[in-house]
């Protein structure tokens, strides 16, 4: 299995060097419908695709309610899910206020198996000239380094990342 980037050859218009570029983009498969996921599931599990459902409904009430209480969740097989904020900082406990917050945001941490499992995937790229004609193709030999927002500026090897900063959670005191 790999992973499918289209490389087009695309005018780029702006910065210093303004031409033509040849700019990559992941191959776009459809969204899985939630009910082909119900069935999946329930074929490799045993249970019925009814009790399935419920299941499902279920973990994504709990997940829901537990992350906005400001817990990570787990998602099984995947990584932990939290919610978190990006603000501006201050210097002075005076001006801290619910202006300076600027976005809230979902922070996904993936596992250590589905980084190292994304890692090992190679990545197959589809050149494509500014007329849409093929040009050339390219499976990737590169160390599968894997980004990991959790651990910024830390290199574990296969994770570096950058997530940009002001990840403190917001905590509602009731005011």
């Amino acid at each position: 299995m790999a992973i499918k980037v289209n490389a087009r050859e695309t005018e780029l218009k702006i910065g210093k060097n303004p031409g033509y570029y040849y700019v990559m983009t992941p191959e776009l498969y459809t969204a899985l419908k939630t009910q082909k996921v119900i069935r999946e599931a329930a074929l490799r599990s045993g249970v019925s695709q009814g009790v399935m459902q419920a299941c499902w409904d279920a973990a994504g009430e709990v997940i829901k309610a537990w992350a906005t209480e400001g817990h990570s969740v787990a998602l099984p097989g995947l990584g932990t899910m939290r919610f978190a904020l990006r603000s501006k900082a201050v210097a002075n406990v005076d001006d801290v206020k619910a202006d300076l917050i600027k976005s809230r945001r979902i922070v996904f941490t993936p596992s250590v198996d589905l980084k190292n499992e994304l890692a090992s995937t190679s990545i197959q790229i589809t050149c494509y000239d500014r007329d849409g004609n093929l040009v050339k193709r390219v499976t990737s030999t590169d160390e599968g380094n894997v980004e990991d927002p959790e651990n910024e500026g830390e290199n574990t090897g296969d994770n570096t990342g950058d997530n940009g900063g002001g990840n403190g959670q917001l905590i509602d005191d009731g005011e």
